[in-house]
């Protein structure tokens, strides 16, 4: 008896499962593209920086934590150039009562002697109060009239109180990300800032501050390494450029003290500036001069 031969049907939808195929790769490929294009900075620089240090080695030494070892300190906010701060008061002894002689009596010419050379000193005390506010107030207008294009842009800020003039500068005209040396749009203006600081006594020292992007580089292991080379950079370039060495002295205050939280770009580029603080004569410690015979009168502070 013959087999009865069936007849196969031919399949109209073979070209699905390539086209499936096909969208797949093309889905996984704009994945691809779309986590690449995303990248994280912060990320970005901690996994290119243990790649450097595996290859190239790193010259730091982990240490064992040992429970007896105190938790490290941070530098508490530095109050002494809160702008509500008032300065310390002259305080003037009384002279012991005495008993008056008579008029025409020689004691009573020492006496009013005594008390003109008491009202000539203070008057005295006066007029250099009257003049290291008026110094600071001549290097403040020059300033401002020296960086009104950068102070309009914020990028240079100048802040003046009784005892000491600030002028901040943004790092992000200063310096790249993570290095200390200068960018050379900066050169131009610290030179400026010299040839306008150079002709005065001032004491000043030099602040550098970062925000709290962690750094741990074989040159910077931290960013109080950082914020400190920056400030001795500007130190330098201003000390080559006229202002005289003794003046000046750097502090690095590294992430800890920020004037706006971290949370956003805009908070940590305003949180990486440059301070230039120029202090009056009354309101400096006798460290600041070479000479300690030089300092004024309750400088000791």
């Amino acid at each position: 008896m013959k087999r009865r031969h069936h007849e196969e049907h031919i399949n109209h939808e073979r070209w699905a499962i390539p086209y499936g195929d096909l969208i797949t790769l093309l889905l996984a490929l704009f994945v691809v593209m779309y986590a690449v294009s995303a990248v994280n900075e912060t990320k970005f620089k901690v996994m290119a920086q243990s790649i450097n240090e595996a290859f190239n080695g790193t010259g730091k030494v982990i240490e064992p934590i040992r429970e007896a070892t105190p938790a490290a300190q941070v530098p508490l906010p530095n109050q002494s150039r809160a702008p509500a701060a008032a300065p310390i008061a002259r305080i003037d002894v009384p002279v012991p009562p005495r008993n008056l002689p008579l008029p025409g009596h020689e004691g009573a010419a020492a006496e009013r002697q005594e008390a003109a050379s008491t009202n000539t000193a203070m008057a005295a005390n006066t007029t250099v109060g009257k003049t290291e506010d008026a110094s600071l107030s001549q290097i403040s207008d020059e300033v401002k009239r020296a960086m009104k294009p950068l102070i309009d842009k914020s990028l240079v800020n100048v802040r003046q109180t009784p005892d000491w003039l600030e002028i901040e500068v943004k790092t992000d005209m200063l310096f790249p990300v993570g290095v200390a040396r200068l960018q050379a749009p900066a050169d131009d203006v610290l030179r400026k800032l010299a040839g306008i600081l150079a002709p005065f006594p001032n004491p000043m020292r030099i602040e550098g501050y970062t925000d709290n992007t962690p750094i741990a580089t074989p040159t910077f292991p931290s960013n109080w390494e950082l914020s400190a080379a920056r400030a001795a950079t500007v130190a330098r370039l201003l000390t080559t450029t006229g202002v005289d060495p003794h003046r000046v002295g750097i502090v690095g205050w590294g992430e800890f003290r920020p004037i706006v939280a971290n949370d956003t770009d805009d908070g940590r580029n305003r949180n990486r500036r440059v301070l230039i603080v120029v202090m009056s004569d009354k309101a400096a410690p006798s460290r600041f001069y070479s000479d300690a015979a030089a300092a004024p009168a309750g400088g000791n502070r």
